[in-house]
């Protein structure tokens, strides 16, 4: 592997793949484009290597450009790179995990391979990622030459790439959606009903923190199903009912959150009788 690298968009995500890839041998980072000069300079300094450019114009021929922009910005920078030309035998691959690779198709009309390379983690502390990067999972689709070059580059950084399905790339990140963002929701309607019954937020917290890492833990160790406790799997319909009208009487945007896992729910325990 010996190819240049350029990088467009350095928020958390380019930054910390950019500081990665430019400890791979074989691969030179060279320019970065950002919204300003300034926070190229920035995301120049955080990965330690590589040119700050202030336009698209500016930026060097590269073997591979990574853009890693916001999902709305993907196809706007990708026209404006593919604007500038060079593009032909590149390998032009963006980090969503919302979108396809497709959504790069001006840089395939101009001759690019294309691919799309996602992260599974949360990159609120870039510093902290970086650091402990090593068996990220990536969820990897596009382009056999693109892939050519990503898979092994991946496996370099200490990823773990896991080649997803192009068609369904907005279910695949819908899933991390639901592990994650949707994950804290219902916590914070744990936490806020505890306040509610009285109880302080902090001591809320840590009642609220063994019954979630269990639950979890039993989740990844025996599946959903399995671990499935609570009113609803011991078929206790009257104890939900009451809670439904409790929460909703208490607050009813979080009683129809309450409504709205019901079923759901008791699909599950449905699942763990084998029913």
């Amino acid at each position: 592997m010996n190819v240049t690298l350029n990088i467009i968009g350095a928020g958390h995500v380019g930054r910390v793949l950019g500081s990665l890839f430019a400890g791979v041998e074989g691969v030179a980072v060279q320019d970065v484009l950002t919204r300003s000069i300034a926070s190229a300079q920035a995301a120049v300094a955080f990965i330690g290597a590589g040119t700050p450019v202030a336009s698209y114009a500016a930026l060097r021929h590269a073997d591979v450009t990574m853009l890693a922009v916001s999902d709305d910005q993907i196809g706007p920078a990708c026209a404006a790179l593919v604007a500038e030309g060079r593009q032909a035998g590149a390998i032009v691959f963006h980090c969503s995990g919302a979108l396809a690779s497709n959504v790069l198709l001006a840089a395939t009309q101009a001759g690019a391979f294309v691919a799309s390379a996602h992260p599974i983690r949360s990159f609120a502390d870039p510093q902290q990622v970086a650091a402990t990067f090593d068996g990220t999972f990536c969820g990897v689709e596009g382009d056999p030459l693109a892939m050519a070059f990503l898979t092994p580059a991946l496996h370099a950084i200490g990823a773990r790439p896991v080649p997803i399905d192009p068609a369904a790339k907005t279910l695949y990140h819908a899933a991390a959606v639901f592990a994650s963002n949707y994950l804290v929701t219902v916590l914070d309607a744990a936490l806020r009903a505890y306040q509610a019954a009285g109880i302080a937020e902090p001591v809320a917290r840590e009642l609220a923190q063994p019954l979630v890492t269990e639950a979890v833990a039993n989740v990844f160790r025996l599946g959903a199903a399995p671990a499935l406790s609570g009113p609803i799997a011991r078929g206790d319909a009257a104890t939900v009912q009451r809670q439904q009208q409790a929460v909703q009487s208490w607050d009813a945007a979080t009683g129809e959150l309450y409504r709205a896992l019901v079923a759901p729910t008791q699909d599950l325990a449905r699942r763990k009788r084998g029913g």
